[in-house]
């Protein structure tokens, strides 16, 4: 019974009914309506286990006149039906119903409710646009994710289970003291009208302490995640006390907000009990008054106390409950922020999957800001075209506008004013996954997943054989260190994980993998930024080999600050401040003695010969040989750091 409970809400089952809204209530009736039946059941529940216990001060007040018969044997006889019932209810009924309570809330709706809210908030946001993650600490999403989810759950049930449960038994009270006598409910009818101005005037000032003590933890989240994540940079700079000093700003605030929050609490908790110890004073003064006189008997007094007594208890946790309602409230108000954001970039209506038949690529008009105020654009009306099979280097300052091309033609960024074009057909029509899964991409920047060498290869190809993720690995020059590999939990070579972003592995490990994963995702189009920028030149030169054979029926962009990894490229296109200034093959640049040939004098020229290293007076060049006759044996290409510097004669 328990499994088949805990079976009936399966949270990763559907991706919800549209995009979370951005309204409170709606946001609330948005997960809550998709297990409406089961919060119904709770209501059911709630009702039955409140009205239950209202008549167990019925039965002591029925026992108490009991007691007073002279006859005591007839008065067992006349009221042994009565006498049954009390313990069937107390023996069968209420377990029952307490259990049948505690199995929708503890086996159907904290799990199944909870993982729903989550899975369809992370499916959601895992589904925005790049410059969303870029715009916030990775820490902080992660935290409004897994915390709404139990906020919001929680929340309704609070609702249903105390406040309901405290209305129900409350009115119920109110009218069995009521129907004995109309005075000896009056001070449960003024403890119920304190009651209402009393949530009024507390509940709104905790909602807003609560959400901005939430706010402030996901503050100090956000940082503490933010040191760890990039200790190995707090620890080379030494600035141990300088991140203490970042991370105890934040906590004090955050203290701060929750020392006003326990203030107000306090508060709410003094006047509570004030308010109680009168109802129960009240009572018992009355029905006392009311006793001897003669209007009421002892039964109906001992029936008021209790019920008096219930509420009073009752109300303290209907109080700590309406305060984690409204501090939950807070929680889900501060995780929509993150949460119910309607996407941006996303595809257009009755978009379609991209057709790569040729893999030209052509760029019209193209001008792009990144929304700046000044309107000073990154990109400014480029036009060019890349032919079907074409190998093309983008060559360019830092700032020119290279690495926002590839991330326009990827759509991580929409474009202002032009248009994109893959054999024809404008990417803005084409479905984003159709569109990155026909390019391939190796970055600068690589960040690997925390998981094993093998997945992390086989991510641009899910279904690859074992032997077609070692093939790519030995074409990346991957398969010799991965084999040599032992993670921290004894998992060796290509099961062995790589930690998180990669960090058990070097920079060049890590974008050999990355080099493999692409070469294994065998794309038609292939993009190559920096991707050999983090290897030393024995592995750089080696790997080329096996990229200009994998750049065969591809079209290639590449961009690299060593010119002399490109200079074999088709065709070379020089960007200054988001316009082409130059455009052509490495030896007619470099016979321009323009923009290209003054970055080329800056540089050795890496894998081709030493003699092919251009001066200021000398710039004409031997024809370089094919692509196929590409020279095996060849001088360690130094980094732009250590390149010599030509001196005007």
């Amino acid at each position: 019974m328990f499994s088949y409970l805990q079976s009936r809400i399966r949270g990763t089952a559907s991706t919800g009914p549209g995009a979370p809204p951005t309204g409170l209530l709606a946001f609330y009736w948005h997960f809550a309506r998709q297990t409406k039946g089961w919060y119904g059941l709770m209501f059911v529940t709630s009702l039955a286990v409140a009205l239950i216990d209202t008549t167990i001060p019925v039965f002591i007040g029925k026992l108490v006149s009991l007691m007073e018969a002279i006859d005591r044997s007839a008065a067992l006889r006349a009221q042994w039906p009565l006498l049954a019932g009390m313990v069937a209810l107390v023996l069968v009924g209420r377990p029952l119903a307490m259990f049948a309570d505690v199995a929708i809330r503890h086996l159907v709706l904290i799990p199944g409710a909870t993982s729903l809210i989550r899975w369809q908030s992370h499916w959601h946001v895992v589904r925005h646009s790049w410059p969303y993650f870029q715009n916030d600490f990775a820490g902080r999403i992660a935290n409004r994710v897994m915390q709404t989810a139990n906020a919001l759950r929680e929340s309704v049930m609070a609702a249903i289970r105390a406040v309901w449960y405290i209305a129900a038994y409350g009115v119920t009270a109110l009218l069995l003291m009521a129907h004995s006598d109309w005075r000896l409910g009056l001070p449960t009818a003024a403890w119920f009208a304190g009651y209402v101005v009393f949530l009024r005037y507390f509940v709104p000032r905790m909602r807003d302490l609560a959400r901005a003590s939430s706010e402030m933890r996901s503050h100090v989240m956000a940082r503490v995640v933010d040191s760890y994540t990039n200790i190995l940079t707090v620890k080379l700079f030494a600035r141990l006390a300088d991140e203490d000093a970042y991370v105890r700003e934040v906590i004090d605030e955050h203290q701060g907000a929750m020392a006003a929050h326990m203030r107000l609490i306090s508060q709410f908790m003094f006047a509570l009990a004030v308010m109680n110890a009168a109802l129960l004073t009240g009572t018992a003064a009355i029905g006392i008054w009311l006793w001897a006189n003669g209007t009421v008997s002892a039964g109906v007094v001992a029936t008021a106390l209790p019920l008096a007594w219930q509420i009073s208890n009752v109300a303290g946790w209907v109080s700590w409950e309406v305060t984690g309602i409204f501090e939950n409230i807070g929680v889900v108000q501060e995780g929509m922020q993150t949460i119910a954001v309607p996407h941006t970039g996303g595809d257009r209506p009755g978009a379609r999957p991209l057709e790569v038949s040729r893999g030209e690529i052509g760029f019209e008009d193209v001008t792009f800001s990144y929304g700046r105020r000044d309107g000073a654009p990154v990109l400014d009306h480029l036009s060019f075209t890349i032919r079907p099979g074409e190998r093309v280097g983008l060559v360019g300052r830092s700032g020119a506008g290279k690495s926002t091309l590839v991330n326009l033609l990827l759509r991580f960024y929409e474009l202002e004013h032009g248009a994109i074009r893959i054999d024809g057909q404008d990417i803005r029509d084409v479905t984003q996954e159709s569109l990155r899964a026909a390019i391939g991409m190796v970055t600068q920047d690589t960040s690997l997943l925390h998981r094993s060498i093998a997945a992390n290869i086989r991510y641009s190809r899910p279904r690859a054989s074992d032997a077609e993720v070692e093939a790519a690995a030995c074409k990346a020059h991957a398969h010799e260190f991965i084999v040599g590999l032992q993670d921290w939990k004894g998992r060796k070579g290509y099961e062995a994980h790589v930690g998180e972003r990669g960090v058990k592995l070097s920079g060049g490990q890590r974008q050999r993998v990355a080099i493999a994963r692409v070469i294994l995702k065998d794309a038609p189009i292939l993009v190559l930024d920096e991707a050999t920028s983090a290897l030393d030149s024995e592995v750089e030169l080696a790997i080329q080999e096996q990229l200009l054979g994998l750049m065969e029926g591809k079209t290639v962009i590449a961009i690299a600050h060593r010119l002399s990894t490109i200079a074999r490229m088709d065709r070379l296109i020089v960007l200054d401040a988001g316009r082409i200034v130059e455009e052509g093959t490495h030896d007619a640049l470099l016979g321009r003695n323009g923009h290209y040939a003054k970055l080329w004098r800056h540089q050795s020229g890496g894998f081709l010969a030493p003699d092919l290293v251009a001066t200021e007076t000398e710039v004409e060049l031997p024809e370089e040989p094919p692509l196929d006759e590409l020279r095996t044996e060849t001088q360690p290409e130094p980094s732009v750091d250590d390149a010599p510097v030509v001196v005007k004669a």
